[in-house]
């Protein structure tokens, strides 16, 4: 069996991804590995970034630019370090979660790519397509569906 020496993970925030990031954490620390995790966020522009700033007033530094992402992965990065991976860096990326991720993680030169299977067996999913499908298709890497739905 091959070791990996970097695993990467995507995480939205969602509980799922955050269980996604837990199982590659836990393999990063089997395999010794480097663990990069990854957040993927399009800012807000126009009207949506007008409404914020009208109903957060001072705070609504929170919602704008990197500042969800970057606090989606301080989150990642403790859960991380629960499940025992200890070289852990986090990357927020500013575009499309699949193109984000795939990008990422040839950047970073992972070995591995873990998705959570989250919208894989949704009827929408199956129509539209869905992150972790299309990562799988797209990624010229290993990639890890974990199932955390």
């Amino acid at each position: 069996m091959v070791a990996y020496r970097t695993v990467m993970v995507g995480t939205d925030g969602s509980e799922s991804s955050f269980s996604a990031v837990e199982g590659a954490a836990r393999l990063a620390a089997a395999c010794g590995a480097e663990l990069v995790i990854a957040c993927a966020y399009l800012p807000m522009r126009g009207p949506e970034l007008a409404l914020a700033r009208d109903q957060l007033g001072a705070e609504a530094y929170q919602v704008v630019g990197s500042a969800p992402a970057e606090e989606t992965l301080r989150t990642a990065r403790d859960r991380a370090r629960a499940q025992g991976a200890v070289d852990v860096r986090s990357i927020a990326v500013q575009d499309e979660p699949v193109t984000a991720l795939v990008r990422t993680a040839r950047e970073c030169s992972a070995d591995l790519l873990v998705v959570g299977n989250r919208g894989l067996r949704s009827l929408a999913g199956r129509i539209l397509g869905s992150v972790p499908a299309d990562i799988a298709r797209k990624a010229d890497l290993d990639v890890l569906i974990v199932h955390t739905t």
